[in-house]
């Protein structure tokens, strides 16, 4: 259809009426949104459309701004290389629209523009066009927008972004106007209005692969950056620390001690759980810090520490802040200026657990920050590889002791599953024995973690753990339903082809136990063969759909609840299998 469609619009893009023509482009825009690069053929036919339309002194300020918008989506969506030719003819008539009076215009002009740069030298890929001779219509037009003051609002951010792009892009071929223009870009941080837009040029300047001297706008531009930490405007928050993780990356070696100062003295205040997402953006910009100036941390290490620890105990933590975090403790662990070492903040991570009282009191953190505090101490153990082993060795022996708290066994199972999720145990004997026993213990939480222990550690060593597992599934109708969570993670969290020996096993023992008349038990099991059948569709699934034809009705609702396991987030090999059968 794209070629018809063309060759009709074709004649009527140099028609005299500019409905007709405004009709033409807004079809084109919804197309080239709806297919990208569906046009790229085609962009020879359109250009003299284009221009026509920019440079036609008839044309009305409305005709300028839809050509001008279709131009915007036709670059984004398109590859750079199909404007290389036409760049020549393009680049003039979008100049003449930065300068129109029409602030809407010059508006849609300067997005063109910046997006124009990225086409005519891409720096992600290979490129043979050469950009430079471009450069000196580029730049003044845009500059002129970026120095005056008495324009509209858009138009001074759009100026601001555009800029940022060019230096970005062609910073190499600006000679002398690079200094001056950075100066203008301080000048837009001081102010109120600009500075978010200005905050987000700079850290696209910063991060370009051209490496922009940016040592004479750093020693006045930090200290200001480091204020804006404190203002209430949370997007200005997160773009500044962006910006300044991307300096400390790429210009670690212009930045003075006594600048990282201004800014670290910043930094706890806004590690709180009342935004999470803040908070994980500050820490990811301590880890730089901790690998790039480890020496400036001692000084507030404390402080960060201590919100760190409060995050780590609450009950909000997890995802992406979580991450974050451990990233940071392995990153403190290993820099060897480190004001904190592995058994301080070991002890700090689990001072609330130990100091939980008695062997018959009940958890008193939530349990979310239970698996919050296993995931960091097994963080730490294994970005200290000489110190790991003592580590589980306490742990197996906090689990065995009649001392313990059911707080203490809860972390010391939930730590183990984290370990031996990655590594194999098998040189702690008494491990196996000591998880059984934890199945009778009087607290839920302790037999709930000591059954996510079983089957984490079951996937680090399948060889010895799941055979067992399979046969106490079998001849403990007690413990039955916490074997099958322990086999419900085995199933989850072990690579496909490591579980294939063992797929045939599995499967008859779950069908014995599909017709339970115990609901809890049946879910269970539902969940363990809908994850199992994921791991080989084409043979399993059908055999699933077999089942439906059970005589025990209980079996059938098994296997329904099994499919809603097999439909997963991510796209899967099963997916098209799935689509022939539901339904």
């Amino acid at each position: 259809q794209v070629p018809n469609i063309i060759k009709a619009l074709h004649k009527q893009l140099k028609e005299k009426s500019i409905k007709s023509r405004q009709g033409c482009f807004s079809l084109l825009t919804e197309l080239a949104s709806v297919l990208p690069g569906c046009l790229a053929d085609h962009i020879p036919a359109l250009i003299p459309g284009i221009v026509f339309s920019l440079a036609d002194k008839s044309s009305s300020s409305n005709m300028r701004i839809d050509t001008l918008s279709f131009l915007h989506v036709l670059l984004c969506n398109h590859q750079p290389e199909v404007f290389h030719p036409h760049v020549k003819t393009l680049l003039p008539p979008i100049v003449t629209c930065i300068g129109d009076p029409f602030y809407k215009i010059t508006s849609e002009a300067l997005l063109v523009t910046q997006q124009l740069v990225k086409v005519i030298r891409p720096l992600d890929k290979p490129y043979t066009f050469d950009a430079k001779p471009y450069v000196k219509d580029l730049f003044p037009g845009t500059l002129k927008r970026l120095k005056a003051a008495d324009i509209d609002q858009e138009v001074k951010e759009r100026a601001i972004s555009c800029m940022g792009q060019i230096i970005h892009n062609l910073g190499d071929h600006l000679s002398t106007d690079l200094q001056p223009t950075l100066k203008i870009f301080l000048e837009r941080l001081k102010n109120e209005i600009t500075r978010l837009t200005t905050v987000k040029a700079l850290t696209l300047i910063a991060s370009s692969p051209l490496k922009i001297d940016l040592r004479p706008i750093l020693g006045d531009g930090l200290p200001i950056l480091a204020s804006f930490l404190r203002k209430n405007q949370r997007a200005l928050k997160l773009s500044t620390l962006n910006a300044l993780d991307i300096l400390v990356k790429n210009y670690s070696d212009s930045l003075k001690p006594a600048m990282i100062e201004a800014v670290l003295t910043e930094l706890p205040v806004l590690i709180t759980e009342n935004d999470m997402h803040v908070s994980q953006v500050t820490i990811m910009f301590l880890t730089t810090l901790a690998k790039v100036y480890p020496s400036c941390l001692s000084k507030i290490s404390g402080s960060v520490l201590a919100e760190i620890f409060q995050l780590v105990h609450s009950p909000l933590l997890q995802g992406g802040a979580l991450n974050a975090i451990i990233d940071f403790f392995q990153a403190l662990v290993l820099t060897k200026t480190a004001a904190v070492g592995y058994p301080e903040l070991m002890k700090q991570l689990t001072a609330p657990v130990y100091s939980s009282g008695s062997a018959g009191a009940s958890l008193t953190l939530h349990k979310q920050a239970y698996h919050s505090v296993a995931k960091c101490v097994a963080a730490l153990s294994s970005a200290c590889p000489k110190e790991a082993p003592a580590t589980v060795n306490q742990f197996v022996q906090d689990v065995k002791s009649p001392k313990s708290s059911p707080a203490v066994q809860v972390l010391a199972f939930l730590f183990l599953a984290e370990v031996g999720r990655t590594t194999n145990l098998s040189a702690q004997r008494e491990l196996r024995t000591v998880i059984l026993e934890a199945f009778a213990s009087p607290s839920e939480e302790v037999k709930s973690a000591a059954s996510y222990a079983l089957g984490n550690v079951s996937v680090g060593n399948l060889k010895e753990y799941l055979p067992f597992m399979l046969k106490e599934i079998g001849s403990q109708p007690k413990r039955q339903y916490l074997l099958l969570h322990s086999l419900k993670e085995v199933i989850s969290s072990s690579p496909a082809d490591s579980l294939t020996p063992y797929v045939e096993d599995i499967w008859a023992l779950l069908f014995k136990h599909c017709e339970c008349t115990e609901e809890g038990t049946r879910n269970v099991v539902a969940e363990c063969l809908g994850k199992l059948t994921l791991v080989n569709p084409a043979e399993l699934l059908p055999r699933l759909r077999k089942q439906l034809s059970a005589g025990s009705p209980h079996a059938r609702s098994t296997v329904v609840t099994a499919i809603k396991f097999t439909i997963t987030d991510q796209p899967q090999p099963i997916d098209a299998l799935l689509k022939g059968c539901i339904g």
